[in-house]
């Protein structure tokens, strides 16, 4: 398969998934915590390296940059998994919390990366998984196909 339907469909699919955060927050209110807004930031940067490489022709870059970019989203929503399984470490108050919301994204477009939410509140299943769980399956697909993009060249 091509490398430009790859990244297209990359783009698309990361696109997409904030999308439905967002319609996930605004309409069903599941409010972001701060694993799901790193989680977004890392969302954003895959789909811009996806179509960096996809503008530019430079695939193996790009991929090599989303690559680590895709395995930290993977450790985020690992780690936000077991902060779920874990409710007992929380008290009440999210240390991560004032961090995200500190960043200038989320002064800039606080319906998109302001965190309003514990880490460790347990979210309705969609499609048999919760956010997180497809936060993970998705993060570890993007970082398998930039693993091969980055040997294909």
């Amino acid at each position: 398969m091509k490398s430009r339907y790859v990244l297209i469909t990359i783009s698309l699919l990361c696109t997409g998934f904030i999308l439905f955060a967002l319609y996930l927050q605004l309409f069903w209110m599941m409010l972001p915590c701060p694993l799901c807004v790193l989680q977004r930031y890392a969302f954003i940067i895959i789909g811009l390296c996806a179509l960096a490489g996809l503008m530019t022709g430079k695939v193996r870059l790009c991929a090599f940059f989303a690559f680590p970019v895709s395995i930290a989203g993977m450790g985020l929503a690992l780690y936000q998994l077991w902060v779920v399984a874990h409710p007992g470490i929380q008290c009440g108050r999210d240390p991560l919390e004032a961090a995200v919301n500190g960043l200038w994204p989320a002064k800039w477009l606080p319906v998109l990366f302001h965190s309003d939410s514990l880490c460790g509140d347990i979210l309705e299943p969609i499609l048999g998984l919760t956010p997180p769980q497809w936060g993970a399956c998705w993060f570890a697909v993007f970082a398998v196909v930039f693993f091969i993009l980055i040997r294909r060249g």
